[in-house]
């Protein structure tokens, strides 16, 4: 696919002396400079931050595609997500999900039981770091019958990343007080379930509902992301045995023999924690 210059142009002129957009016009600009130059079928665009529920800023989505693409993985599966743990780091510029994931991903239960349902054959996206600890990423998804981007459409888009993100912080600042908000309408459900607990983020309160240690929970985090027991030894600098142990020792507390039942439970608990 070569470069629709015109098309481009006009994206851009949509946004030249506008200084208020909602998101779905914000959204639909940066899909239609997407498409000026590259081939994919869809966008989203979600903020980050910490451990927080991420924000679905715009996507294009049909309902039941929203359904696997947006609300299951607000319910929990984001928190295994490597675009997640990317914006978590505060990495910035254009990335390939293939570059970012772990070196058992693709046969992880997280992949297995959630990825798949989604289709896709590659996912590449912009990651623009905010103020307040806020990462946005804007992502293009490719189907599997589509194939994954080629090289040349690749290096177009690392061209056109620090457009990207000059509009991005511009027209996405202020995300703080959504995920302020956000907390608030949490904080808010809590207590009408007569709850009287100690207000944490709930991927911890899972982990520690679950009395696992903070070594436990460190090393189950990163199996669950699709780290083989020889990456997590080499991330927390433990021996691979050292690993194999504490796996051992989670899976006979929990009462569970494989790694299908430990992703389960963790859904299970993080969706009681969130309803």
């Amino acid at each position: 696919m070569s470069m629709d210059l015109e098309a481009l142009l006009q994206a851009f002129k949509a946004t030249v002396g506008k200084p208020v957009m909602s998101d779905a016009e914000f959204g639909e600009t940066f899909r239609q400079m997407m498409a000026s130059l590259v081939r994919f079928d869809y966008v989203v665009v979600f903020a980050y931050r910490g451990k927080e529920r991420p924000i679905d800023l715009y996507s294009t989505f049909d309902p039941k595609e929203h359904i696997i693409f947006v609300t299951l993985y607000q319910a929990g599966p984001y928190l295994l997500d490597p675009f997640y743990h990317t914006a978590r780091a505060r990495r910035s510029g254009v990335f390939r999900m293939r570059e970012l994931v772990p070196d058992r991903f693709f046969s992880s239960e997280y992949y297995r039981t959630y990825y798949v349902q989604t289709g896709l054959a590659e996912e590449i996206g912009f990651f623009v770091e905010q103020d307040d600890d806020i990462t946005v990423v804007l992502s293009l998804m490719r189907r599997e019958a589509t194939g994954v981007f080629p090289p040349a459409e690749i290096a177009l888009l690392k061209k056109a990343e620090p457009l990207v993100t000059r509009l991005t912080q511009h027209y996405f600042a202020g995300l703080a007080e959504r995920f302020d908000g956000q907390a608030q309408s949490t904080r808010r459900r809590t207590r009408k379930r007569g709850e009287d607990k100690v207000e944490i983020q709930p991927a911890d309160a899972v982990w520690q509902d679950l009395n696992l240690t903070s070594r436990e929970t460190a090393i189950v985090d990163l199996v669950l992301q699709g780290h083989s027991s020889e990456s997590v030894g080499l991330k927390l600098n433990i021996s691979t045995g050292t690993v194999k142990v504490h796996r051992r020792n989670v899976y006979r507390k929990l009462g569970i023999s494989s790694q299908t039942q430990l992703l389960a439970i963790y859904l299970k608990a993080f969706g009681g924690l969130s309803q």
